[in-house]
């Protein structure tokens, strides 16, 4: 008797720090994902697709060991295990929220990483070419029309500014609203040619998307279209397409 009173004492104590525990390695788990990616360790796809689920999966094991113990021995829980607990559920459940958008994310949206406002005719790259290549990022060469079909049906309101500003006033517009994007780099920008490039990385993993702006005289005035594409993976997670939504917005707002 004393026996197992000595070992369910033992387990009341190690169980929440168990818990806690699990949480913790998968936390160190869901930050090691992007950090090794960004630091050369391995390949985005081994962080983004083995490393994060992996931190789901302890963050579930740390939330079910949490409340079985809560659940058999509440009454016998001192306040510092009762805090361990809580601790291990909110960290836990954390890392399987994360995870479970992401999959959640990629299974709502289509598998494409190229969006512009122009499917027929997309703005191109010039400037911002040699960094792609430097990184042997996906091409921009060509759209094929299954691409196309793909966003039309995805992003319908993806669409072009059409304003009666003159071709001058709407790029120095168009510029204007560019470099107070939050988070956009302005590469490069060419009155003559009406072009804009930039870039943006995304927060966690650091991924670094690429944005053209084109600025063309159109009979209502003029026609500004916009191209953001990622430079990695076949899924944008619907990162480019919100891109282009809030700087035409934003556009739409500066000029009326």
């Amino acid at each position: 008797m004393a026996f197992a009173t000595g070992v369910r004492m033992y387990l009341l104590k190690i169980a929440p720090v168990a818990a806690l525990s699990l949480a913790g390695i998968g936390s160190c788990f869901l930050a090691l994902a992007p950090l090794g990616w960004r630091v050369g360790l391995w390949q985005y796809g081994f962080g983004l697709y083995w490393m994060m689920p992996a931190s789901g999966f302890l963050g579930a094991a740390a939330v079910m060991l949490s409340v079985l113990t809560g659940a058999r021995e509440w009454s016998q829980l001192r306040l510092p295990g009762l805090a361990t607990l809580f601790v291990a559920v909110v960290l836990g459940a954390t890392l399987v929220y994360l995870p479970l958008l992401y999959l959640h994310t990629r299974l709502t949206v289509p598998s494409i990483h190229d969006i512009t406002t122009d499917t027929d005719n997309p703005p191109m790259f010039n400037a911002i070419l040699a960094a792609r290549a430097a990184e042997r990022a996906n091409s921009v060469d060509h759209r094929d029309s299954q691409l196309a079909q793909m966003q039309k049906t995805a992003y319908p309101d993806v669409a072009p500014v059409v304003t009666a500003l003159p071709v001058p006033r709407a790029f120095n517009e168009a510029l204007y609203v560019a470099k107070s994007m939050p988070g956009w780099i302005i590469v490069a920008f060419d009155v003559d040619a009406g072009r804009i490039e930039a870039s943006q990385q995304t927060r966690w993993f650091r991924f670094t998307d690429d944005i053209v702006i084109r600025v063309l005289g159109d009979e209502a005035g003029s026609r500004i279209d916009m191209r953001s594409t990622s430079r990695q993976g076949q899924s944008d997670y619907g990162v480019n397409a919100t891109r282009i939504r809030a700087y035409v917005a934003a556009l739409r707002k500066r000029i009326g």
